[in-house]
């Protein structure tokens, strides 16, 4: 075990953030930390680190052991070149190699003793800087800046030029040529490519040590994570296996936490019941029965309602009109930006109901593509036509569609001015946004916050051809898939910008990979674009100049649309019509002798009520009679009317047995 976590507890002021926190993490493990955004994910990682101190527990590093932490914002300000600040991870390797070409020198003037001494820490040396790597480590360089998306010219840039984003890959590399026993990244994956992204699984897969990570790439933490350990309400749950066995667990647990909840709900009614009927009885003997359901009541250790599967937003999409079969006609489109051409000759068709994710590395012009389409900027050639009665909602991950001076409020109630403020209100709410929020101004929001209210004002479009720029940046897991279950159901055509890849093998029905210069065609997800992305781009560059590439019916990475399976013609499912039948009677008749005997049980309980009713009421009648003086001094009327009050007393014990009995048989 590498580090150890235990009972871990941090609040900010009331606000308690992790609570009784407990987990470890073995050597080589590779784990990931998983919750909503403001669980608490990165506060841990600043504990285990120990940048922030936590009010009770303890987090543990294994002696001798050596930890490295990316954060998610880097702040470097170092003059040096890109290729020199990396270098300098490596600086005991270059004083070693240094001290060896010293020696290499000093040998050629020494003899005798001296050179024998020489020789002896060469040999060490040597033996040391070749153990340590150090006939590798500038290709290792070399090979990590590339892998991360720096081109050989980017070498020499100054680190003080660099974008936040840009820092932060030099810091993520940095950190890996350092090689600690434990890695932290907390959302490593944010300011990478595909391209880089697929090299960084690489790499964490085949790293000699133990890794943790912050993510919201569900593809990333599919491939890397062995352990997930979720933070939720305070709490921590581990899960052993990547994401998607965790969330199927989870789903698992949530379920059976659910049914858990609502059967002890049904039986804490039901004695509820119970006792005040039994109150009702007014006689001793049901008065100690009640309380004696009232106190093993008193004990039931009451199970907290588990948090609704995605009830933190409500996201619904439908458009308002259905556009033509034909959506989106693209025909010899070109652009460049002074020397750089992006794209040029090319040619798409985009149909009513498709789902197409648009991918490539950064820089390609994904998003360039996405505003000619929405004349934000001009193409140099070619031409964009949209289909009839198509209507565009277009969602910018810059939120420039956003106005920065506005408050939510506003930004609402300026787009649709027909709104009332309760309407307005109770969109913001269903995005998070309630009370006085809603008047804070967009300026001041965070980006996760501004891409909240750019989905509010997608959702309130009701536009049939929706048009996204990397919209699952800065979202929580959660938060993403009601995204991917709001973009399953609509039913209009949808065309997006993502390096989300588990976004896009949900929701893409046909992929464009953007590769030098061309649009490859792929009908299928993310997965199919996996399995046919080697060939197709072989073939692609076999092509010739100029052919179009993006045209589905021409493209060479469509998949089989034969005709549709007979299930007549597969044995599996012969097999299944021939047995159906059986079953379904077989259950249609448990089923009705289920409801026969419930049914029977309700009427015996209503039987049993009436009866008791019935001869309370008659004992009511013998009680006033013993009240008349006529009775009062007549022997044989009293002894009469205490027969029959006897008679009803053991009549009504026997009925308060049985209805206890049949109330409890009820409500199982």
């Amino acid at each position: 075990m590498i580090l150890s976590c235990s009972h871990i507890r941090k609040a900010f002021g009331t606000d308690v953030v992790l609570d009784d926190i407990s987990f470890h993490i073995e050597d080589y493990e590779k784990a990931a930390i998983v919750g909503i955004n403001g669980a608490g994910k990165t506060t841990l990682l600043k504990i285990l680190v120990g940048e922030t101190a936590p009010d009770d527990g303890l987090a543990v590093l294994s002696k001798g052991k050596t930890m490295g932490y990316l954060a998610q914002n880097q702040d470097l300000t170092s003059r040096r070149a890109i290729y020199d600040e990396l270098l300098e991870v490596k600086r005991g390797l270059i004083d070693m190699e240094e001290r060896l070409r010293r020696l290499e020198l000093d040998m050629k003037q020494a003899s005798g003793p001296e050179l024998d001494q020489m020789l002896e820490t060469y040999t060490r040396l040597t033996h040391q800087f070749e153990l340590e790597g150090g006939y590798s480590y500038r290709s290792e360089i070399t090979g990590v800046l590339k892998g991360l998306g720096f081109a050989e010219e980017d070498f020499s840039r100054e680190i003080s030029t660099l974008s936040g984003g840009q820092k932060t890959r030099v810091s993520l590399g940095k950190l890996l040529l350092s090689r600690p026993d434990i890695i932290l990244l907390d959302e490593p994956t944010n300011h990478l490519d595909m391209s880089s992204i697929a090299w960084l699984e690489n790499y964490l897969l085949n790293y000699k040590g133990a890794v943790i990570i912050v993510a919201h790439d569900r593809y990333f933490l599919d491939k890397i994570a062995t352990k997930i350990i979720e933070l939720e309400r305070g709490r921590s749950t581990v899960y052993l296996g990547n994401y998607t066995a965790y969330s199927q667990k989870k789903a698992l647990l949530r379920e059976a936490q659910w049914k858990a909840y609502l059967n002890q709900q049904q039986e804490i009614r039901h004695q509820e019941e119970v006792i005040t009927k039994l109150r009702s009885f007014n006689r001793e003997k049901s008065i100690k029965r009640a309380e004696s359901r009232e106190k093993m009541l008193s004990k039931i250790e009451v199970l907290e309602k588990p948090a609704e599967l995605h009830d933190e937003m409500n996201l619904k999409l439908e458009p308002d009109t259905v556009s033509g079969e034909e959506v989106l006609t693209i025909r010899r489109l070109a652009k460049s930006f002074g020397s750089n051409r992006l794209f040029s000759g090319v040619d798409i068709d985009i149909r009513r109901g498709e789902r197409v994710a648009v991918i490539g590395d950064n820089g390609t012009g994904k998003t360039t593509l996405l505003k000619i389409i929405n004349e934000l900027v001009p193409a140099d050639a070619g031409e964009v036509v949209l289909g009839s009665r198509v209507r565009i909602a277009y969602y910018d991950q810059d939120y420039q569609v956003l106005h920065m001076e506005k408050t939510l409020f506003d930004e609402l109630q300026d787009t649709y001015p027909h709104m009332n403020n309760t309407r307005i209100r109770s969109i913001l709410a269903a995005f998070l946004f309630t009370g006085d929020d809603v008047f804070k101004r967009i300026q001041d929001l965070s980006g996760g916050e501004r891409g909240r209210v750019s989905l509010a004002k997608l959702m309130l479009a009701d536009a049939n051809f929706l048009i996204l720029d990397e919209p699952t940046n800065h979202l929580d897991i959660t938060s993403k898939e009601i995204l991917e279950d709001a973009l399953n159901r609509y039913t209009g055509t949808v065309l997006y910008v993502s390096h989300d890849r588990y976004f896009i093998n949900r929701t893409a029905t046909r992929i464009l990979e953007l590769t030098g210069g061309q649009f490859l065609n792929y009908i299928g997800n993310y997965d199919y674009y996996l399995e046919k992305r080697e060939a197709v781009q072989q073939a692609a560059l076999g092509a010739p100049a100029g052919q179009p590439q993006a045209n589905p019916q021409s493209s060479g990475a469509s998949a089989p649309r034969g005709n549709p399976v007979s299930m007549s013609s597969t044995p599996w499912a012969s097999a299944s019509a021939q047995t159906a039948p059986t079953d379904t009677k077989q259950m249609w008749k448990a089923r009705k002798e289920e409801q026969a005997q419930l049914r029977k049980r309700q009427n015996d309980l209503r039987k049993t009520e009436n009866e008791i009713a019935s001869l309370e009421e008659q004992d009511r009648a013998l009680n006033e009679r013993l009240t008349d003086p006529a009775v009062a001094v007549d022997p044989a009327q009293l002894l009469k009317i205490h027969e029959e009050k006897e008679t009803i007393r053991l009549r009504l014990e026997t009925l308060y047995e049985l209805w206890e009995t049949l109330a409890d048989e009820d409500s199982v």
